[in-house]
């Protein structure tokens, strides 16, 4: 309901209101939306958005401004279906005539959408603080679609790749000024050109990291920092995910909790109890140097077939050797693959070929602190860098477990497992 019905059902017929009844306009423009990692390529259509503000109104209201996406940019993929209730859209409005930017948002309420059905996301809603007289056009931009999973969040991110139309304009009257002024308006709480995304990670953040590290704080979250991974030949493509560095202060120390993107493809075989066990160098800069190696535990129970993929939680701990700002950033990935209990790990390295700094720490020296040598892998692990290598096993299970490892193409973003030698083996049976 808009503000200038509420002041209509309010104020009776004797009091004059200060908002019109509000209009809304179509616009139709062309954006390119940009998947997370692993969901895909980026998608270019046309958006048709309808923005709904007050006709007119006065300098010191806040009027109500929405956005209803008439027609999305694409469908929803051909990878899985979306539950109700999991969509949540986000977007930015251009504030004409003053300058600056309204964030407006949508409840998390939609149909079950399935594979390749059109998109479907609530109303965006806001509200505006109108702070100086004249015409102010309300024109639609960027804007992300946050979906969540029992797995996971994910966010799609869209920009338009065009010039867009006006969707609205508000005639304000002279009138008292009330708030602080952006320009001509203020955007409703949202930082101009600031705003997070509706609540869902984006994976995308830059500016150096998170500082962290005086007082009696203890818990220093990083943020995530968008790495891709060359695997070699063994993973074609490599790994792109979003990875977070969080510490937490332990005495001198810091226990460092490391996350990549949780899984959202469905596997395409069973999976053993045991069989996926990750761990990463952590690089050190500033103040600091050397790797600190953190750890996961294997999968604890077998993973069937078609159900989400992820790679456990790493863990390790870091203890200063200066001190000063030190920097953690992602280095190289390790997987070790167990296809049966007792059976030789074959370790699969991935070189971080792009990465970014996570967390920034303030450090106190501890005596042996850092300095340590990267360590990659697990003890008696057999790598797969460069092609195949032996595991020593000569029966059937051992040849299936190469071609399984040959095969696979591990993508954080969406955990993908692709295992066509292991088909093409297993048909020719």
């Amino acid at each position: 309901m808009s503000a200038a019905v509420i002041a209509l059902l309010l104020g009776g017929a004797g009091i004059a209101i200060g908002a019109t009844p509000a209009q809304a306009a179509e616009t139709k423009f062309n954006v390119k939306c940009v998947p997370p990692a692993g969901g895909g390529d980026p998608v270019e259509g046309e958006t048709t958005a309808k923005v709904s503000a007050p006709a007119s109104a006065k300098v010191g209201d806040e009027v109500d401004v929405s956005w209803e996406t008439v027609k999305p940019a694409s469908n929803n993929t051909d990878l899985m279906d979306i539950p109700q209730d999991s969509v949540q859209p986000t977007g930015w409005i251009t504030v004409g005539g003053g300058g600056g930017e309204l964030k407006v948002v949508g409840e998390k309420k939609n149909p079950p959408i399935p594979k390749k059905a059109p998109m479907q996301m609530s109303t965006m809603k806001g509200k505006l603080k109108l702070t100086k007289a004249g015409k102010i056009t309300l024109t639609p931009g960027k804007y992300d679609v946050a979906v969540t999973f029992s797995f996971g969040t994910f966010v799609t991110k869209c920009a338009p790749t065009g010039a867009v139309g006006v969707g609205a304009t508000i005639d304000v009257a002279a009138g008292t000024s009330g708030g602080t002024t952006n320009g001509g308006a203020t955007n409703g709480g949202a930082t101009n050109g600031g705003a997070t995304n509706g609540g869902a990670t984006n994976g995308g953040a830059t500016n150096g990291g998170t500082t962290a590290g005086g007082g009696g704080q203890t818990d220093f979250p990083g943020k995530p920092v968008e790495v891709a991974f060359d695997c070699g030949p063994v993973v074609p493509g490599g790994i792109k995910t979003p990875v977070t560095i969080n510490a937490k202060k332990n005495g001198g120390s810091y226990d460092l909790t490391v996350k990549t993107a949780k899984g959202a493809m469905a596997s395409p075989m069973a999976l053993p109890a045991g069989a996926l066990k990750p761990s990463m160098n952590i690089k050190l800069g500033g103040a600091d140097s050397g790797m600190v190696k953190v750890s996961g535990p294997a999968n604890a129970e077998p993973i069937p077939d078609k159900a989400p993929v992820s790679l456990s939680d790493m863990t390790g701990t870091y203890k200063p050797g200066k001190t000063g700002k030190v920097t953690l950033s992602p280095d190289q990935l390790t997987i070790d693959v167990t296809m049966a209990p007792g059976a030789t790990p074959i370790n699969v390295p991935c070189k971080a070929a792009s990465s970014g700094v996570s967390l920034e720490l303030d450090t106190t020296a501890q005596e042996g602190g850092s300095g340590s040598p990267a360590t990659t892998g697990s003890t008696g692990s057999t790598s797969a860098s460069g092609g195949l290598a032996e595991t020593g096993a000569g029966d059937e299970g051992g040849i299936k477990a190469l071609a399984l490892v040959a095969g696979t193409v591990i993508l954080l973003g969406g955990a993908v497992f692709t295992f066509t030698p292991w088909r093409r083996l297993r048909g020719t049976r």
